[in-house]
């Protein structure tokens, strides 16, 4: 996360289960970064607020994902097919870049 921006997501592919080895899990971290100050060891310090974790699973080998949980990631206040359209693609992306 920037200086800029206070909101992240933090990325990570799993690895596949023993049953199935085509799958492919990406681990979704949504977290607000608060910025504080130590004065006794004169050092910033950073804290994540807010946290929430998704999972998106494929089990084609990371074509096609699913997700349960979806939250409410464009700000309209409504959790919708758009959420999950736009955390879904941000998994597919993941998992490619990662796992070409």
């Amino acid at each position: 996360m920037s200086g800029y921006n206070q909101r992240g997501v933090f990325l990570q592919l799993q690895p596949p289960s023993i049953v199935s080895p085509k799958e492919v899990r990406v681990s979704m971290q949504f977290a607000l970064k608060e910025e504080g100050y130590d004065p006794e060891n004169r050092a910033l310090t950073y804290s994540l607020l807010d946290s929430s974790t998704r999972e998106a699973v494929s089990n084609d080998g990371g074509v096609t994902f699913n997700m349960t949980n979806t939250p409410d990631v464009n700000g309209d206040g409504a959790i919708d097919a758009q959420d999950k359209v736009v955390l879904i693609a941000l998994a597919k992306a993941y998992a490619k870049i990662i796992n070409p």
